[in-house]
């Protein structure tokens, strides 16, 4: 493994994506967030990941060596908090309990580790290596979304698999241009699991769900700009990138 890391990092980038999609999705399908095989498949990446860039010492590498430093200069990272209790704006409504809850609330926690881990952390570090900051945040953000298409095999209906991939796609431009800008993964991952853990317990309003969605795809766009634009202590960048 750390010989096709040293040698392909985009491959090795996308081995784990395609694992990821494929071994996670199918336990998805079968057996569903709230199982402890979920629960347990969730585990075992999140080790082996976490494993591999502690061996290796990639803590710096991977945004892993802290929380940004100087935290009042993220107070523009204050949209994608916002945005982060989407789930919950029409309320709660917990459907599972007891055993369920645990595991379906755990596992989602750790989606967040995961999928942040493998596409703002390994995918993202190995293209930005190509010096093309604007391709590798719009292949980052661009895969993130599209690979939510795994959802169709689990028996999610295609309209609203596509919906789901537009709203991963405005997340995953959020997402990979904060880790970007403050040298950081960490907020990152808090913000995607907390995302995760509250669809499991937030409300269902049709309503409230479109203007969620709404939102996320705006605000992707114009934050995404806006971002791009200015320099931050933990990017290294003074020009825009896009």
């Amino acid at each position: 493994m750390k010989k096709l890391y040293e040698e392909k990092e985009i491959v090795f980038a996308i081995l784990w994506i395609v694992a990821y999609c494929i071994i996670l999705g199918t336990i998805k399908g079968n057996y569903g967030i709230d199982s402890v095989y979920m629960l347990v498949g969730l585990l075992l990446f999140s080790v082996g990941i976490l494993a591999f860039i502690k061996r290796h010492h990639l803590e710096e590498k991977y945004g892993l060596a802290g929380w940004p430093k100087n935290t009042k200069s993220y107070l523009f990272f204050i949209p994608m908090w916002v945005l982060a209790t989407g789930n919950i704006w029409d309320g709660f409504s917990i459907s599972y309990h007891g055993a369920s809850l645990f595991c379906a609330l755990l596992s989602m926690i750790l989606v967040g580790v995961v999928e942040e881990l493998i596409f703002r952390g390994f995918l993202l570090r190995a293209m930005l290596g190509e010096n093309r900051p604007a391709v590798a945040i719009s292949v980052s953000a661009l895969t993130f979304g599209i690979g939510h298409i795994v959802n169709l095999f689990t028996g999610q209906a295609g309209f609203e698999t596509i919906v789901q991939i537009l709203f991963a796609i405005g997340w995953g431009f959020i997402l990979t241009m904060v880790c970007y800008k403050s040298g950081s993964i960490i907020p990152c991952i808090a913000a995607h699991s907390l995302i995760d853990a509250l669809s499991v317990i937030g409300g269902e309003n049709e309503l409230i769900d479109w203007i969620y969605i709404g939102a996320t795809i705006i605000v992707s766009i114009v934050y995404g700009i806006y971002l791009g634009r200015i320099h931050t202590p933990g990017s290294g960048e003074d020009a825009a990138v896009v």
